[in-house]
């Protein structure tokens, strides 16, 4: 039984996000995992990241009805 099976006397569960032979690697050490694809917004890109929060908070003010300024 791996080392991570009983880390600090308790079963471990890990939550793994993108890199999908990360969770596979512990699954093979008997490790209960949760796989879940992530990717940084626009591929993170800095300037596109910005464009995309004035957007939502466009999108936010549309929403609570007070316009888009």
């Amino acid at each position: 039984m791996s080392k991570l099976v009983n880390f600090f006397g308790q079963k471990v569960k890990v939550i793994n996000l993108g890199i999908p032979s990360f969770a596979e690697d512990l699954r093979k050490q008997g490790v209960e995992v949760m796989h879940t694809e992530w990717r940084p917004p626009a591929g993170g890109n800095k300037k596109i990241q910005a464009l995309l929060a004035k957007v939502e908070a466009w999108q936010s003010k549309v929403k609570a009805g007070k316009g888009a300024r």
